[in-house]
């Protein structure tokens, strides 16, 4: 078992607490292996009521993958070990979505991209004063994954296709509001609350300790976002930006201005298929794989990386400028996979 999570059994409860806060939790592929046995051991424990997800440290719960790894095996060439990180984190995302016992998240400080694929996918999903929650994949040459499309593609109008493409950080009334979370409790109050639910086991803990959230802002912009952001290609919601006066508008603009165009085309095209299907999240995560498969050999993920975190110049060279991504190369990334699609019956 991995140093960076704590798994063990405290009273009724299932406890599953991140270690890592000097990273802010961020999830390596270790860690992710060990979750996902955790699921499966407590499944038909009948000694476990519930499990319980928090993270050390105050800055965050989780701020995404450890992806440095990624980007030193893919830049020579070897993509293997990230399709594999991908494969693997993916199936747990949808075991804990599945999962048949009452899942607890409490999410503070920073939940980003595979901490929202832990935290969001969670039964009972708690906030906090401090709680940021984003999906910035398209700033480093990704697409919203860890079935973040999904919560993306159910979120209120068009807020899914705003918070993937600008990595807006929500705080706790926001995330409620978009369906990225689902109570308010003060955060002085958590340790309280997880001891109740390790010695009862009974969920209806987390109605007694809840608070009413404090306003979404979000909220009273979602109108102007529904009409900005209602194009189906990233040219025309480029336009429609451009043509609005709005400080809004060109605020958003700026926003999408630090992402990878081929991304933010790519998660506009995956949140309009998934719309248009039953929106579970196995769909999400498959498409997303497609995504993933491909992305260090063909989309901007390494050179994201790169300016991000290896040479942290923050000046990405991506491959297309914002309003000349070529439609077919959207249409192949998001091609079926054949034998290597992600499947879930524990067989590949």
């Amino acid at each position: 078992m991995s140093m960076d999570s704590h798994i063990r059994r405290e009273g009724r409860a299932g406890r599953i607490t991140l270690t890592r806060p000097k990273a802010l939790n961020a999830l390596t592929y270790d860690m992710c292996l060990d979750i996902a046995k955790a699921l499966e051991d407590w499944r038909d424990d009948p000694n476990v009521d519930l499990l319980i997800l928090d993270g050390q440290g105050d800055k965050a719960f989780c701020a995404g993958g450890d992806i440095a790894e990624m980007y030193r095996t893919g830049a020579h060439g070897d993509y293997a070990y990230g399709r594999q990180f991908w494969h693997d984190e993916y199936r747990m995302n949808a075991a804990l979505a599945e999962y048949p016992k009452p899942v607890v998240s409490l999410m503070q400080g920073f939940t980003m991209g595979g901490g929202v694929g832990l935290g969001g996918h969670a039964s009972h999903r708690i906030v906090g004063d401090s709680s940021r929650i984003s999906m910035p994949e398209c700033g480093i040459g990704f697409v919203p994954d860890v079935g973040g499309s999904c919560l993306l593609a159910r979120a209120p109008g068009r807020l899914g296709e705003y918070l993937g493409l600008t990595a807006a950080r929500m705080g706790p009334g926001d995330a409620i509001h978009a369906g990225f979370a689902d109570a308010f409790v003060p955060e002085d109050a958590w340790p309280q609350l997880i001891a109740t639910l390790e010695q009862s086991g009974d969920i209806t803990a987390i109605s007694a300790a809840s608070r009413p959230a404090p306003e979404s802002t979000l909220a009273g912009h979602q109108s102007r976002i529904d009409t900005l952001f209602s194009t189906d290609t990233l040219a025309d919601l480029v336009a429609a930006l451009r043509q609005d006066s709005s400080t809004f508008a060109a605020e958003t603009l700026k926003a999408m201005m630090r992402s990878s165009p081929l991304s933010m085309a790519l998660t506009l095209e995956m949140l309009r298929r998934l719309r248009s299907g039953p929106l579970t999240v196995r769909d999400a995560l498959a498409l997303e794989y497609r995504v993933s498969w491909r992305i260090m050999e063909h989309g901007d993920f390494l050179e994201g990386i790169r300016a991000a975190i290896i040479d942290k110049d923050r000046n990405p060279n991506w491959r297309h400028n914002i309003d000349g991504v070529p439609a077919d190369e959207v249409s192949q990334m998001l091609q079926p996979l054949g034998a290597d699609v992600l499947s879930f019956d524990g067989k590949d």
